[in-house]
């Protein structure tokens, strides 16, 4: 199935105002920083005894037309000097509720603070009539404003969304080597290296779809109002075409000796952090030094497993190659990260998108994972990546397979975090 670049139309809801909408709207707003820190704040509410004028016959100072005669008074505003003083504590903000009969304030905690042992001491303060965190909510909505990310479930089986609160592979240098590319996909990044190892044709070079498909997995650009999210959007797209299309249509494409070797050329000569080969061949000497070269640069070279599951072609023959295979293939190989590989949606050429299957898509989310890591470790090796991402697979829960690397454990694990939210 295509689907056709949307453009979204975003409706704003304009609330209508009614009668008592002056009485019960907030009188108080909070700094920018307490919008972007809530966990450096708490709330505390002291009571606040005020007596209300009875404004005219028939009128209560619990009726909503006084309210907005409620104010904090001099009893609340002395109890919240005082509690500002013998905790260290800073007024940022205070609101006087008058259907609680208390005067809230929201306090900026001292630096030092333990927030926790803080607010244990304010629960205890006779003074006190309740303390408590500024707590985070959130709307129940896409993560993302890309209107096809929801059907993403590769992207939410591997925790791409909850990772992308560490890393989003910023600076991590991706060399896809394979077959042209859609650079003018409006959701693909503009930062972009292009090399052609197989003809002059720029019309061609952006016309083939298996390219187009893995750079989108790797890259796509997130929250642009289109399409998809990519797995390390911030990292840098190295695209090398090395194959050509095998027929006028659909994604199977070939290589030959002489092009991959100049693109993986290329890779090393342009300091390449991570190589993605999503294709399969048989055993090349001239190949395998060259990924030995790469790899003795520090390079990490990830691979795609051919359908049989076997790892006896090139390039995942080679030892410090990382194999990947689709999850859904069946085969139980040692040593094989397995990733979805089916029907991932990514980009198409033309402005479009599509579903693809395959040990390509595999390897390509895989690639996207290593960027965010190596975002994080620049030194990371080969071996320690394929230990975060194996040993975060049980990590990974849901209805879905449970053997898809977790993008967000493993980066708990490598920066020894609690979770992947960022402080």
């Amino acid at each position: 199935m295509r689907l056709k670049v949307l453009g979204l139309i975003v409706g704003i809801a304009v609330l209508a105002g009614c009668s008592s909408d002056r009485v019960l709207r907030a009188s108080a707003q909070l700094p920018a920083a307490a919008l972007e820190a809530p966990q450096s704040y708490v709330v505390v509410t002291v009571r606040n005894p005020v007596s209300m004028p009875i404004t005219r016959a028939a009128s209560t100072p619990r009726g909503y037309d006084s309210a907005r005669l409620y104010a904090a008074g001099s009893v609340a505003r002395r109890m919240s000097r005082a509690l500002a003083s013998d905790y260290h504590l800073r007024e940022v903000s205070s609101w006087p509720i008058a259907l609680l009969d208390v005067h809230c304030l929201v306090y900026a905690l001292p630096e030092s603070a333990d927030p926790e042992q803080l607010l244990t001491q304010l629960v205890r303060d006779p003074r006190v009539e309740s303390a408590q965190p500024l707590q985070s909510f959130g709307t129940l909505s896409n993560r993302y404003n890309d209107p096809y990310s929801n059907l993403q479930h590769n992207v939410e089986q591997m925790a791409v969304a909850e990772a992308h609160a560490l890393s989003r592979g910023a600076n991590v240098r991706v060399a896809v080597i394979d077959t042209g590319v859609a650079v003018d996909h409006p959701d693909l990044p503009t930062n972009i290296l292009t090399r052609n190892f197989v003809d002059n044709d720029g019309r061609a070079f952006r016309e083939d779809a298996h390219g187009t498909a893995v750079a989108g997995v790797i890259a796509a650009v997130p929250d642009n109002g289109v399409g998809i999210v990519g797995i390390a959007p911030d990292a840098r797209l190295l695209l090398y075409k090395a194959c050509w299309r095998a027929s006028v249509a659909g994604t199977k494409a070939a290589c030959n000796s002489f092009t991959l070797a100049q693109a993986l050329s290329a890779a090393v000569e342009a300091h390449a952090d991570i190589v993605n080969l999503s294709l399969a061949g048989p055993s090349d000497p001239l190949l395998s030094r060259l990924v030995g070269r790469a790899v003795d640069a520090g390079i990490i070279v990830v691979g795609a497993v051919p359908p049989d599951g076997l790892r006896n072609t090139f390039p995942t023959n080679i030892d410090a190659v990382i194999a990947v295979d689709a999850i859904e293939s069946g085969h139980a190989g040692p040593g094989v990260l397995r990733a979805p590989g089916r029907d991932v949606i990514s980009l198409a050429p033309g402005g479009y998108y599509d579903f693809y299957s395959g040990s390509s898509l595999a390897t390509a989310e895989v690639s996207g994972l290593i960027a965010l890591l190596r975002a994080q470790r620049p030194r990371l090796t080969a071996r320690e990546a394929e230990t975060l991402l194996f040993s975060s697979e049980a990590a990974t829960s849901g209805d879905l397979p449970a053997s898809a690397p977790n993008a967000c454990a493993a980066l708990v694990k490598m920066l020894k975090r609690s979770q992947c939210a960022a402080n």
